[in-house]
């Protein structure tokens, strides 16, 4: 059975030429959304779906901004509001050592060097220069660990674990 990984979501229509609004959650955007390319389109109340192939992609404000094949106007893309767009396993590149993708990381248990449990990874921000893990610790406090070489030891994804020598204050 296929495995599915998300890339964004559609939240609106932009102008009236058949242009979607994305919100990407996939750090390869530039990639992902290149002429060519094919997406899959799940919509809430659907269990097949909607392959979709790039037109053009730029960028506008916050949002990625997707013409996509066969979709010329308003009227053909306001049906693929609040749709999830979907790459299979398939189509998922192999990464540069010390990369990884956001499933991999996520539900990871984060521990120090010295064999202190921290908690679970729940989210990943990216904010800037380097990505920031968001952790749930102990009575559900969110610790925010950012992925430096000074921070994060090892990685060891088939485990799902992650060792980590905290810089002072850092789990304070």
């Amino acid at each position: 059975m296929e495995k599915w990984f998300n890339v964004g979501k559609i939240v609106n229509t932009h102008g009236i030429h058949g242009e979607v609004r994305v919100i990407s959650k996939t750090d390869f955007a530039e990639e992902r959304y290149n002429k060519g390319n094919h997406l899959f389109l799940f919509l809430p109340k659907s269990d097949t779906p909607i392959e979709l192939v790039v037109k053009s992609h730029r960028k506008h404000k916050n949002f990625d901004l997707l013409f996509f094949e066969g979709y010329e106007n308003i009227n053909d893309v306001e049906k693929l509001r609040e749709g999830i767009l979907k790459v299979p396993e398939s189509q998922l590149s192999d990464l540069e050592e010390d990369e990884y993708y956001f499933h991999e990381i996520i539900g990871c248990l984060v521990a120090t060097t010295r064999g202190e449990e921290i908690g679970k990874v729940t989210e990943i921000l990216t904010p800037g220069a380097n990505d920031v893990w968001v952790v749930k610790g102990k009575g559900g406090k969110e610790i925010l660990i950012p992925y430096i070489q000074d921070v994060v030891k090892k990685v060891d994804i088939k485990e799902k674990v992650i060792l980590i020598d905290p810089m002072e204050g850092l789990l304070s």
